[in-house]
């Protein structure tokens, strides 16, 4: 039997640490995966990804914390899209990606189902971040899953 699977995602941007964290630990989150390309950037404040392991842990009830780069955008995509600000282009090309890597193929859905888990992404909301893409691609090809963007 398929087992269902609660996926949640969150962008750190516009929040307050206490807010982020909180959303995290109402959502009973054991996992979070970090799906951006560079997570110890200078702006990413309480959301670094060095730091993150340590206040997850603290204040988000134990919560994992991974980063799969595998689900990350490449720096060229990036910044195209920061020049012409093409959501469909940036679609496209991020879900050619995503096949190219195998997604979803090379993640475990049971470890999924088993562990509930939140997509982290910078973007304050889901509507033009790939979180999202990302969310949507599992739920098509795994059948059976409830997406929630904590926003």
């Amino acid at each position: 039997m398929i087992a269902h699977v609660r996926l949640c995602t969150i962008g750190f941007t516009q929040k307050s640490a206490e807010r982020f964290f909180g959303l995290l630990r109402q959502s009973g989150i054991a996992r979070l995966i970090d799906t951006r390309l560079k997570p110890g950037g200078h702006l990413a404040g309480f959301a670094n990804g060095r730091d993150l392991p340590f206040f997850l842990d603290r204040l988000a009830d134990g919560c994992r914390y991974e980063h799969l780069p595998r689900l990350a955008p490449t720096p060229e995509m990036l910044g195209d899209y920061r020049k012409d600000h093409d959501w469909n282009r940036y679609v496209a090309r991020y879900e050619t990606l995503m096949d190219e890597r195998g997604v979803p193929a090379a993640l475990d859905r049971a470890e999924f189902a088993r562990w509930p888990t939140c997509l982290l992404c910078s973007e304050a909301t889901p509507d033009a971040c790939h979180r999202r893409l990302v969310a949507e691609r599992l739920a098509r090809a795994w059948g059976d899953v409830e997406i929630i963007h904590l926003v």
